[in-house]
């Protein structure tokens, strides 16, 4: 394979999928409106999260604010990867993966061109939505942004490729929606999205902590929150990577045809 013809293939995905994007105002709108919903109204009524009221003082409701932005960009990116992945299902239908996995590029390379396509798309939405949070109190520095622009692509390529391997084992359309909300509210829940890690122990929730601990959506979190406050955690950075990489194993397992779920049936048995 030539490094220039790899780079026209991946640049024709994204480019693909971008086009795809762009023609799709509504998408961007929705993923704006819904973490808006939860920055504004949410945090507003959210009581006692910090051990005081929220409401007054006015600066406390700022400071909740500014702590569950994390979570809410990392919604922004969990909301795009099965978006993501919903746009794969439907490419499989109408035959469009199986004519880009038969090109003459390796499977993992094609794999790779779609999960960049939407890491571009959850990156460029959650910058979105970042830049219209600060019209509505955040206030942020802006060393610790561009300090958290890589940590953003790095949750942003986790929760596509978490998309990819969806796509592998959800056959049919129908099936998607039942499964999209099976990943995403307990990924979005039991994590530090909304609450600190520490407030679940002491409230004795042991069990929602043990699993909060081992969600990858919370280390996504915690990575972002760091970086944004001028810090980074490796641990979290490991985590959020390591999975990255798990995920887009896995994929690559299952739209492989002689072993994932993609494989070709054989003939039948006499």
């Amino acid at each position: 394979m030539k490094m220039r013809h790899a780079l026209q293939a991946m640049r024709a995905v994204v480019g693909r999928e971008t086009s795809n994007f762009a023609r799709q105002p509504g998408r961007l709108f929705s993923a704006l409106v819904r973490p808006l919903l939860w920055l504004l109204v949410f945090a507003a009524g959210f009581q006692n999260v910090f051990g005081v009221a929220i409401a007054p003082p006015y600066e406390t409701y700022i400071e909740y604010k500014v702590y569950i932005l994390p979570g809410l960009l990392g919604m922004v990116a969990l909301f795009n990867g099965m978006q993501s992945s919903l746009a794969m299902v439907y490419d499989r239908e109408m035959g469009v993966m199986r004519l880009l996995l038969t090109a003459p590029l390796p499977r993992a390379w094609i794999l790779a061109s779609k999960l960049a396509a939407g890491a571009l798309l959850s990156f460029l939405q959650m910058l979105a939505f970042l830049i219209v949070s600060m019209l509505f109190g955040i206030d942020l520095a802006p060393a610790n942004v561009l300090l958290a622009l890589p940590v953003f692509l790095l949750a942003a390529l986790m929760l596509a490729a978490l998309g990819l391997v969806l796509s592998v084992y959800v056959q049919q359309l129908e099936n998607f929606a039942g499964t999209m909300n099976f990943v995403i509210f307990p990924m979005f829940f039991i994590s530090t999205a909304l609450y600190p890690l520490w407030k679940l122990e002491e409230s004795g929730a042991r069990l929602i902590h043990t699993l909060a601990s081992y969600n990858p959506f919370t280390h996504a979190v915690e990575a972002i929150r760091f970086a944004l406050y001028g810090q980074l955690q490796p641990l979290h950075l490991a985590v959020t990577a390591g999975c990255a990489l798990v995920f887009f194993a896995i994929a690559l397992w299952g739209y492989d045809p002689q072993r994932g779920m993609a494989r070709r049936p054989g003939p039948p048995r006499g």
